[in-house]
């Protein structure tokens, strides 16, 4: 688990593959390797100059990727290489100068003190990447347990709404049928919210409505009409994608109600379109359709619709079509 955490470690990430002694060995050679081939580009421009500064960058890489030991033997081996190879006299360990003595005791101390400060940085580093990691872990068991509970307690409410509609009259029936579906089409964003699709805290719309249709299908028009769905496959946030599923619950269940008086095939279709401006989420039947007068004052099911239109940030407006009835709500995403 350290090494898919802990991606600055590359030994971490290399193991158990490869050992760790030979993973910091690897990356000790690599570094050592690119050292020579910067310091032979640099002697092409400017023959000799600097010759223990281009170890440094090459040093602390090692080490914060490869920890303390690759540092080690890249700084052993580009000091000796500018020592032997870039210093007079060259292909030497002699001195031309007798201060260049001390000058390469004080550039090879300077080069393993880099070595511990990027070390330590390393472990201070790792340390806080592996406690966020855990309590990342924790949050998401807890997160886990917390869904499971709200399942559960979901699946619980709706088992004790199908107990009373067992034993309900005729009249009651209707009214726990609709319940049942509001508590359900909750459910279902919940459900979709933990999927870990789309972003944190945000709803994949597609999965979303088209599993609140096929439960409206079975559970509520059990097979007597045809819902339908045609789903953007975009993604909104928790409140939103509730307040379109229980609008589009509420649409659905009055046309089941109204608009087949004498029919058990009608077709019921929601869809959901969206671009750069504006989300539209529209509910079409083909029914009987709606006389022109305004609806009831009072009506439950027509001050429900026309809230959840207005929470959702639109106004739901009736649009004219040849057969049936549409509603169709627009909201801006400006």
């Amino acid at each position: 688990m350290a090494g898919r955490r802990v991606k600055i470690d590359l030994v971490d990430r290399l193991a158990p593959r490869i050992p760790e002694p030979t993973a910091q060995a690897l990356v000790a050679g690599v570094c050592a390797i690119l050292a020579v081939l910067a310091r032979g580009a640099v002697d092409t421009v400017f023959p000799g100059a600097g010759p223990f500064a281009l170890t440094l960058p090459f040093v602390l890489f090692a080490t914060l990727f490869g920890r303390w030991g690759a540092g080690v033997g890249v700084m052993c081996f580009t000091a000796l290489y500018a020592w032997y190879f870039v210093l007079p006299i060259r292909q030497s360990f002699a001195f031309n100068d007798p201060t260049d003595g001390p000058r390469v005791f004080v550039n090879v101390f300077s080069g393993f003190l880099v070595v511990a400060l990027a070390e330590y940085f390393r472990r201070v580093v790792r340390r806080a990447l592996l406690e966020r990691n855990a309590i990342a872990e924790e949050r998401r068991l807890l997160l886990l347990e917390l869904d499971h509970r709200v399942k559960n307690n979901f699946a619980m409410v709706n088992a004790m709404l199908r107990i009373e509609m067992r034993k309900a009259s005729e009249a009651a029936i209707p009214a726990l049928k609709a319940i049942h579906s509001r508590v359900d089409s909750i459910a279902r964003a919940h459900e979709a919210l933990y999927r870990e699709e789309g972003r944190i805290g945000e709803v994949p719309m597609r999965p979303y409505l088209t599993t609140l249709c096929a439960s409206l299908q079975s559970a509520y028009l059990q097979g007597q009409h045809r819902l339908t769905a045609d789903i953007a496959d975009i993604s909104l946030p928790r409140d939103n994608a509730v307040e379109i599923g229980l609008l589009v619950n509420e649409l659905c269940i009055n046309a089941a109600k109204h608009a087949f008086p004498d029919r058990s095939d009608g077709k019921i279709h929601v869809s959901l379109a969206a671009t750069e401006e504006t989300l539209t989420v529209s509910v079409a039947d083909d029914g009987i359709g709606i006389p022109d007068q305004p609806a009831r004052e009072g009506s439950q099911g027509h001050g429900l619709i026309h809230a959840l239109a207005q929470k959702a940030g639109g106004a739901l407006e009736r649009v004219p079509v040849e057969t049936g009835t549409k509603f169709e709500l627009a909201i801006s995403r400006a």
